[in-house]
């Protein structure tokens, strides 16, 4: 029985560890979503409270990715690394993908006994496909934390313009008070808003950004409060309760079709695990059908309908909150 599925699966696994490692050190722990304190606010402490040249960084590294979509290849990464705010700019992101591609084809050589065209090929698939899950994953992950802690941001907010305090405060406490990643996002705004920005405007290039319908309601509101006027307090209050009622609509909408979301996976995947299995316990299984006229267009079939099933199950479960 052949190790070499499994030398692909640790390999792609270390350069993973790997790439999230090379993060961590370039930027340090307070990139970490998880840290304690936000980002904005330890920068700011570095740079000795200098808040335009903290305020330029962050602009750089949350605009910089969509700015280099004319890069061939790298428009498929671009939005979901806007999305995840990756600190890495695009060029380093590429030398990252080609060094990782590097390492692999380095263990692949140590590791495995793959002819060297099958190995290139294999050793760029895993150094491109890891930063782009990698990339992925970061996207996901801070988009979901972004969605959980908007109602409790707005409702800060809320408790805010109640006790007196104008909304650029309001902006203000909810940058110091909460954690990233939202703390960043709204620590940018309040920065912005410091050196004569509209503040609703600055909401839209959130909004915009990150490609969130509950920050567009939260911009729409503030701009149109600040056209005809009104209640700000009331309104947000409203928007507050609005955003937690569609957050656990989703939640609900993701639990019924995980169901069917899996089933359309383990169901494409299954003939794929089961031919690599087949191969791996018997090499010579398919011998007898290789050299077949039909052999080849019928794994084009099957790649195809499976390809198909992906998508037709993606359509059906994607339903919008």
């Amino acid at each position: 029985m052949s190790a070499e599925p499994i030398i692909y699966g640790l390999i792609f696994i270390g350069v993973l560890v790997l790439v999230e490692g090379l993060y961590l050190v370039a930027f340090g722990k307070s990139i970490s979503l998880n840290s304690r304190v936000n980002r904005r606010l330890e920068m700011l402490n570095k740079a000795g409270g200098r808040r335009e040249e903290v305020l330029e960084q962050l602009r750089k590294e949350m605009q910089q990715h969509m700015g280099a979509r004319s890069i061939p290849l790298y428009s498929l990464l671009a939005e979901k690394a806007q999305k995840a705010a990756i600190a890495f700019t695009p060029q380093q992101l590429i030398l990252i993908m080609a060094g990782l591609s590097v390492v692999a084809f380095i263990g692949l050589s140590v590791g495995t006994d793959t002819e060297t065209p099958v190995r290139i090929l294999l050793s760029v698939g895993i150094g491109i496909g890891a930063v782009y899950f990698w990339v992925s994953s970061k996207a996901n992950k801070r988009l979901s934390m972004l969605e959980e802690q908007l109602p409790d941001a707005v409702e800060l907010m809320v408790r805010s313009l109640r006790v007196g305090h104008p909304f650029s405060s309001a902006i203000q406490i909810v940058s110091k008070e909460v954690k990233d990643p939202l703390a960043s996002e709204f620590g940018l705004i309040s920065d912005e808003a410091a050196f004569g920005r509209d503040v609703g405007e600055s909401l839209k290039d959130m909004a915009e950004r990150l490609d969130m319908q509950d920050l567009r309601f939260l911009s729409v509101a503030v701009t149109i409060q600040q056209q005809s006027g009104g209640n700000l307090a009331e309104i947000l209050a409203g928007l507050a309760k609005v955003i937690r009622a569609r957050f656990r609509l989703f939640r609900r909408v993701k639990a019924i079709t995980a169901e069917a979301k899996w089933s359309g996976k383990f169901l494409s995947a299954f003939p794929i695990v089961a031919l690599i299995v087949i191969n791996v316990t018997d090499p010579n299984y398919y011998d007898d059908v290789r050299d077949h006229a039909y052999f080849i267009p019928a794994c084009i079939a099957v790649g195809l309908f499976l390809g198909a099933n992906l998508i037709v199950m993606r359509i059906l479960t994607n339903i919008k909150v």
